[in-house]
């Protein structure tokens, strides 16, 4: 069933895991510290290892660095009291494939054990993509700040971690959901979405774990509930917070044990699901607040992603608008094309409403364009009045002269582009300038000027 390597500096807990772990059929060996278990790795084919946190010389949080480092493709598993949860929250970020706590189930142990070995296997058959070839799913962007949550995605696509995506409303919460199940091993099934904050208090339940025929008046016929339809797929949880805090106990078993009964069933359902969760909450401050459990939160933020605000990264702002005029002219049957002073107003505006605002914006703008052209004339009387606020504030960019200000916004987005393209073709100078459209002259001059000619072979 695998190989397993047990590390604790407690000779005792050394004993009671390896005799619970041999009786279901593992090959268990253990090490009392973590220089020891770095020479049993080097000697033997460990499938599994679980290491307590707290060790003299090499503690778990090193011994975990140094196996991410040599041995990648080992899932670890870390051992923790209570009280070094958020401890063992932080080894999930650097790599632990779980944390069980003390006093641990037998059961849940073997539940993880198991995702281990098969996130193992998974990647042993070479299941995961080349980085190249993973999808972004319409999430469109060449800031930093974008680039990070997209190599996020790239990491954590290929396992089975829980992920929580965090975000202000209109940011791409979901879409980044999709994107991680349609680049994991589990693409070709279900992933459920479920809006938690559409869900009235009462029918939470129902619609998470589906009810029996005649489990309350109007169940006339059996219905199977969100995670049964997940099964073998992902579920979505969109706006996780709005749980109510009852059926949080019942939403943490479901994710600890995988198993769960319908409303009114007596049966057990056992299934194989993902979690993604998201919310545009502060857990956190919701923890404290007594509305939302803390150790739903651990299990729930295992491998968190924040997915920053337009306004922190409007780089994004003109490739974005370049993807929605595309995208609505195809859908209007137009041409439509946005002027550079409209273009200048977007990149100053705060965008509260996000990428969801600046959609609709341009959707409304192109319906109003006369002569396929967006002007100024164009633009909400609303959406003006808030520039003007944002004009009167006193910024170092209110500073800048019109055109300094706008040729800076747009040769940023334009050394980017060039960047991707050029990474995209591996460095080909004369497919890259095919890719955007431009002679191979007019592309090496652009490259001298952003000083890019080391990007090309």
């Amino acid at each position: 069933m695998g190989k397993i390597l047990i590390v604790d500096d407690e000779l005792n807990m050394r004993l009671v895991l390896s005799a619970m772990l041999k009786k279901e059929g593992f090959d268990i060996s253990s090490a009392s510290n973590g220089r020891e278990a770095l020479q049993i790795l080097q000697s033997n084919n460990i499938d599994v290892v679980i290491t307590d946190l707290k060790m003299p010389d090499i503690d778990g949080m090193e011994l975990l660095t140094s196996i991410s480092g040599r041995n990648p493709e080992i899932p670890v598993i870390m051992i923790t009291a209570h009280g070094t949860i958020a401890t063992a929250v932080e080894a999930l970020k650097k790599g632990a494939f779980d944390y069980i706590t003390k006093p641990f189930d037998i059961d849940d142990l073997k539940n993880i054990i198991s995702k281990a070995i098969k996130t193992r296997a998974l990647k042993e058959s070479e299941l995961s993509l080349p980085p190249a070839e993973i999808e972004r799913i319409g999430i469109i962007g060449v800031s930093p700040k974008t680039m990070e949550v997209f190599d996020a995605i790239k990491r954590v696509a290929q396992t089975t971690t829980t992920v929580m995506i965090t975000g202000e409303t209109g940011t791409g919460k979901e879409l980044v959901a999709e994107a991680i199940h349609c680049n994991s091993p589990r693409k070709n099934n279900p992933l459920i979405k479920l809006n938690c904050a559409a869900i009235a208090e009462t029918l939470m339940e129902s619609e998470l774990f589906g009810y029996e025929k005649g489990a309350y008046t109007g169940a006339a016929i059996t219905k199977p509930g969100k995670f049964e339809l997940a099964h073998k797929g992902t579920l979505f949880l969109d706006e996780v917070a709005e749980i109510p805090r009852e059926m949080q106990v019942k939403l943490l078993r479901v994710i600890q044990e995988q198993e769960f009964e319908r409303v009114g069933g007596l049966r057990t359902i056992k299934v194989d699901v993902r979690i993604i969760a998201a919310t545009n909450q502060n857990l956190s401050r919701q923890m404290q607040a007594g509305n939302f459990r803390e150790d739903l939160y651990y299990r729930l933020n295992v491998f968190p992603i924040d997915i920053p605000p337009l306004r922190a990264r409007k780089e994004d702002i003109l490739p974005l608008v370049d993807y929605f005029m595309e995208k609505f002219n195809k859908k209007l049957e137009r041409s439509v094309r946005m002027e550079l002073e409209v273009k200048e107003m977007l990149l100053r505006y705060e965008w509260p409403g996000n990428i969801r605002e600046l959609e609709n914006l341009i959707e409304r703008m192109m319906l109003l364009a006369k002569d396929n052209r967006i002007t100024p004339g164009e633009v909400p009387d609303e959406f003006k009045i808030s520039l003007d606020k944002i004009a009167a504030m006193p910024t170092d960019d209110s500073k800048k002269p019109f055109k300094e200000y706008i040729r800076g916004h747009v040769e940023n987005v334009e050394r980017q582009m060039i960047i991707k393209c050029l990474e995209e073709t591996g460095g080909n100078v004369t497919n890259a300038a095919k890719k955007m459209g431009l002679s191979r002259k007019g592309l090496q001059l652009k490259m001298i000027k952003y000083n890019l000619r080391k990007e090309a072979k």
